[in-house]
């Protein structure tokens, strides 16, 4: 049997995707044109490749069992392309959280890119999460438990959270209480706020209204410009920290609070590509991680 390797190569967006919309964008087409590619293909089989409802698509038993074959015959035609020019710089496409971006990846690029000449970086950042529909980018650091199926997922490490502040106001604080006397600056879209870190250290007083901002990497720059105490990540506050401007106030006097806070992700079949892979074992080492578990 001859199939339109064109009529595939529609089929295999929109199951990659889970939505003909979706599957549209990544080929350049219309929606309508590759509705009318997956009719027309199981015309061709006379099978029904996707269940169809009010909700959107998914595939049928005969679906899954063709993405099978196609899905890995695409990816390794895509691996086939990244491969044709050995000589010229390998892309690297990065979506990140962004004070992960300013704050942990950006200062360390310079030495990823002295280890590996031959690859090109492309970093956007911002707070909503790529759904890896369209293949703009290889993997995603995000903020949070990650919201997608279907991907690999490595835990980036603990993080440390601990209020800072400049140095002038250290000397000023000698117990969690004594906080509640300045000005406290918030993160509005931390998994960690102020009560917890009050509640992990037995006191139940609610802090005063203080600075927010919707950014750690702001609430870091004003903590370090003396407007008051920023509860933070020691991770994302390791150049003040390193450079003097912000110190841990309360070091070895109360309780800090431990989590894994950031996610490297990317769909499976990015894993093949060598630029990715690299990038893995820079970020796993430079943050002492053990990834084969879940890379296994």
């Amino acid at each position: 049997m001859q199939v339109s390797i064109s009529l595939l190569r529609a089929f295999e967006a929109a199951a990659r995707t889970g939505s003909f919309q979706d599957a549209a964008a990544d080929l350049h087409l219309s929606a309508s044109a590759v509705s009318h590619a997956i009719r027309k293909l199981e015309s061709s089989l006379g099978v029904t490749l996707f269940e169809r409802d009010g909700k959107g698509v998914r595939l049928s038993p005969d679906g899954q069992s063709l993405m099978r074959h196609v899905g890995p015959a695409f990816d390794h035609i895509r691996q086939g392309l990244d491969s044709l020019s050995p000589k010229g710089p390998k892309a690297l496409r990065l979506h990140s959280a962004p004070s992960f971006a300013a704050q942990w990846l950006t200062p360390r690029l310079p030495q990823f890119l002295a280890e590996h000449p031959d690859i090109d970086i492309r970093l956007s950042a911002g707070v909503d999460y790529t759904r890896f529909t369209t293949d703009e980018f290889d993997a995603d650091i995000v903020y949070g438990r990650p919201r997608q199926d279907g991907i690999i997922v490595l835990p980036l490490g603990e993080e440390v959270v601990t209020p800072l502040c400049a140095p002038r106001l250290q000397g000023l604080i000698q117990a969690p209480l004594d906080l509640l006397r300045f000005t406290l600056i918030d993160s509005n879209n931390k998994q960690i706020r102020w009560p917890d870190w009050f509640a992990a250290n037995g006191l139940s007083a609610q802090p005063p209204l203080g600075m927010r901002f919707d950014r750690s990497f702001l609430a870091l720059s004003a903590a370090a410009n003396g407007l008051g105490i920023a509860l933070e990540s020691m991770r994302l506050a390791e150049a003040e920290l390193a450079s003097g401007r912000l110190v841990p106030v309360l070091q070895g006097q109360a309780n800090d609070i431990r989590y894994v806070g950031h996610h490297l992700v990317f769909p499976r079949a990015a894993f093949r590509r060598a630029p990715l892979q690299a990038f893995i074992r820079w970020i796993s080492r430079e943050m002492k991680l053990d990834t084969t578990e879940q890379l296994a």
